[in-house]
């Protein structure tokens, strides 16, 4: 920062006077300065809204993804209840029916091969 030393008609020395607007170099490089510092805060202003829009709508979809899994939890837990059910259930019962899909399957890839 400069200090201006003023003579005694009011003009500083150096040739740091005033100019014919009436303002002093030091008050245009300030209202220069200012002008620039608003533009920043308003590129700031602008650019926090749309941070603010951006995490309003981010909470949004983060908020419809917890309710998707919540329901895949539960869809997911009566399934696993199901295969419980069916796990406690007779073991000859289901070894009978896996031996018959197997004889079934067995059928039908014989019959697919005999026919070629």
């Amino acid at each position: 920062l400069r200090t201006v030393v003023f003579t005694g008609d009011g003009a500083a020395a150096g040739g740091y006077g005033y100019t014919n607007s009436g303002y002093s170099v030091y008050e245009e490089e300030n209202d220069r300065l200012t002008e620039s510092l608003r533009t920043k805060v308003s590129a700031i202003k602008s650019l926090s809204i749309e941070i603010g829009t951006e995490v309003k709508n981010q909470n949004k979809m983060l908020s419809e993804m917890e309710n998707d899994f919540d329901s895949t939890g539960g869809l997911l837990g009566a399934t696993m209840g199901r295969l419980r059910t069916l796990s406690r259930g007779s073991q000859t019962k289901l070894l009978c029916y896996m031996m018959l899909f197997s004889l079934f399957v067995f059928f039908v890839i014989y019959w697919i091969i005999k026919l070629r």
